[in-house]
């Protein structure tokens, strides 16, 4: 399996129980990617989710269970920013229109040499650099996480 690069919000809903079907969908793709070995993130997506994780107002979970899922994802990974991760972000955004940390996220993606985006927030099915495609996991057309 080719490498996946997961957005903030697939984490998110992951844990967020007000969206059963977004949730399981989220926890497939998750548990997929985690027995495949194939998810990739960056330290961008992990302190994005750890800020939306404690939020009181948006998944308000308890500080040591967001920082054990923070934990837990560095197994993953995390693409670091660093000076390849600014200048490609810079392309990305002025090429794609992407807003700045979508291009650090899509950017990142590249990096870690991903075939996949896993986001909400992008538009779906679009192909970045002939080489990265953008899903939406919450799409009517989306694919499957793979079970084998």
């Amino acid at each position: 399996m080719n490498p996946v690069f997961v957005d903030t919000n697939i984490l998110a809903y992951a844990r967020d129980q007000r969206d059963s079907r977004k949730q399981a969908i989220a926890m497939d793709w998750l548990r997929s990617l985690a027995n495949h070995r194939a998810g990739r993130l960056s330290w961008q997506v992990l302190i994005e989710f750890y800020a939306v994780a404690t939020h009181p107002r948006k998944l308000a979970m308890v500080e040591a269970a967001a920082q054990a899922d923070v934990l837990a994802l560095q197994a993953w990974n995390p693409v670091t920013p660093d000076s390849e991760l600014l200048q490609r972000a810079w392309i990305v955004q002025s090429k794609y229109g992407f807003s700045w940390w979508d291009a650090m996220v899509v950017s990142a993606a590249l990096i870690a040499g991903c075939g996949t985006l896993l986001s909400e927030d992008l538009q779906h099915r679009q192909v970045i650099e002939g080489s990265l495609t953008i899903i939406d996991p919450f799409a009517a057309d989306a694919p499957a996480p793979p079970t084998e």
